[in-house]
This record gives C-alpha cells, sequence and structure tokens, in this order.
C-alpha cells in the first residue's frame, strides 16, 4: 500500500496567498514563499501552487514566485494557473516546479495534455478539475459538472467523462476540487471524490472541505483518495501537518515520516 500523502495548497493573488470560500469572497493571507517554507519544515509531503486569476485575466503565470518557492523548499510541488501552452509548461518545470497541473487550458484544448505527457512525462501532468454538483442536467450523467476560469464558466462536461479522457489523455494524477465544498471546512464532497477514485487507475487528490483530521481520514479511506489538498484548517493554525499526521497514523494509515522537520 503506498503511503497517503498531506498537500497545503497556496492559492495566489497579485504575489500573495489568498484564501476564499466556494471561489468567492478572497482574503489575504500571507506571503507564499515564507508559507512554503513554513510548510517544507512543517513536514508536508508536497505542495500545491495556484496562480488563481492567472486563467481568468488571460495571463502567464507569476514564474519568479514560483522560482522562489523552488529555491526554498525541497518536497515535490506542482504549479497551476495560467498554464496554456508546452511553453509555458516548460517554463514552469524550468523554474523549479516538479509538475504542472492544468485545468481550464485542458478543458478547453485537451491536447495539452497528452503533448505535456509526452514531451515531459505523464508523472509531470496533472489534471486539476473544479466541479459543481448541478444535479440532473442533460449532458452531466453524474451529475458534476466541469467549471473553469476559477469557478466562472459551465461547460456543459461531465466531471466523471473528463476525468476518464484526461486519464486517456496521458494525465498522470488528477487534482479532484469540489467548489461546493471549497473553504467551508465541513468536509470533503465524499461521493464525487469515491467516483472519480473508483474510476480512473491514477492517483487522486481531494480537495475542498478539509476542516479536521477526521476530514482528512475519512476521504483517504472512505473516499479512497491517494492525497489530500488542505488550506484554511493548517492555514490559520487550527491543526498543524503533525496533527493530521498523528490522527493519521492512529487510523492505521500509511503515511511518510521521513524528514528530520516532522517530529
Amino acid at each position: 500500500m503506498l503511503s497517503k500523502r498531506i498537500i497545503p495548497c497556496l492559492d495566489v493573488r497579485e504575489g500573495r496567498t489568498t484564501k476564499g470560500i466556494k471561489f468567492e469572497n478572497n482574503i489575504d493571507i500571507g506571503d507564499p514563499v515564507k508559507m512554503a517554507r513554513f510548510y517544507y519544515e512543517a513536514g508536508a509531503d508536497e505542495l500545491v501552487f495556484y496562480d488563481i486569476t492567472a486563467s481568468h485575466e488571460k495571463r502567464d503565470i507569476m514564474i519568479e514566485v514560483v522560482k522562489e518557492v523552488a529555491r526554498t523548499i525541497f518536497i515535490p510541488f506542482s504549479v497551476g494557473g495560467g498554464i496554456r501552452t508546452l511553453e509555458d509548461m516548460r517554463a514552469v518545470l524550468l523554474a523549479g516546479a516538479e509538475k504542472v497541473s492544468v485545468n481550464s487550458a485542458a478543458v478547453k484544448n485537451p491536447e495539452i495534455i497528452s503533448q505535456g505527457a509526452k514531451a515531459f512525462g505523464n508523472q509531470c501532468v496533472v489534471l486539476g478539475m473544479d466541479v459543481k454538483h448541478v444535479g440532473e442536467k442533460k449532458g452531466i450523467a453524474s451529475g458534476y459538472e466541469i467549471v473553469i476560469n476559477g469557478g466562472r464558466t459551465y461547460m456543459g462536461i461531465d466531471a466523471l467523462e473528463w476525468a476518464k479522457k484526461g486519464q486517456a489523455l496521458g494525465a498522470g494524477e488528477i487534482c479532484l476540487n469540489s467548489i461546493d465544498a471549497d473553504g467551508t471546512k465541513d468536509g470533503y464532497e465524499m461521493t464525487l471524490t469515491r467516483l472519480i477514485s473508483d474510476n480512473v487507475s491514477i492517483p487522486v487528490i481531494a480537495s475542498g472541505g478539509a476542516g479536521k483530521p477526521e476530514h482528512i481520514s475519512e476521504v483517504l479511506t472512505r473516499g479512497c483518495a491517494d492525497a489530500a489538498l488542505i488550506a484554511s484548517m493548517v492555514h490559520y493554525g487550527t491543526y498543524t501537518i503533525n496533527d493530521i499526521k498523528n490522527h493519521l497514523e492512529q487510523k492505521g494509515i500509511k503515511i511518510r515520516r521521513n524528514r528530520k522537520f516532522s517530529s
């Protein structure tokens, strides 16, 4: 059994880490470079960095921030937001990221997934999915729809079918974010997570809704996720990475404890 991963997420806007609820009412919570170093030292397994307005504003990602993060941490991290071309992917990887996350651009041009996988390897390409529960709707058999541009544009694409297609095109991992659960701290969207996890063979990172360690152990077991993305519960100091890992160990969930910082 592979170890489950705990991955803090830094949503960045205008060079600062920000946090909202259901993609709205974002507030400034700190410097992304300092926060990245803090989570690295706290024992995070990986880190995710999202430039949350790059796609909507049709601009490039803030590559200098990526370089600064790469210089200060020594764990894998993925970068998303504003990545539209193979050259954008290359720039992010050369800046020090191990993975690139494509979301809106992949929906508009699915071939970017296969292009990235061919050029850099499947393990470097993460398919980011922002998903909203819409219930019964034509063309959305699962009841979950893909939304792009930071939660602004509904695409009429079924989330389950898109996950399968993303895997077929060469994505090495899926980061599955529930817009309904995002920032609520009420728990992950379990039905959605289990639906996607059960129907793809690549790792699935659950995202959106973590408020306490019990939510994480639930999504890693009942939800069958391979990793859990966290934000609010650690950004505001409610819990530490160590608190979360201690809880998971108590639940018998295999985790990583391989750095001096995690004690």
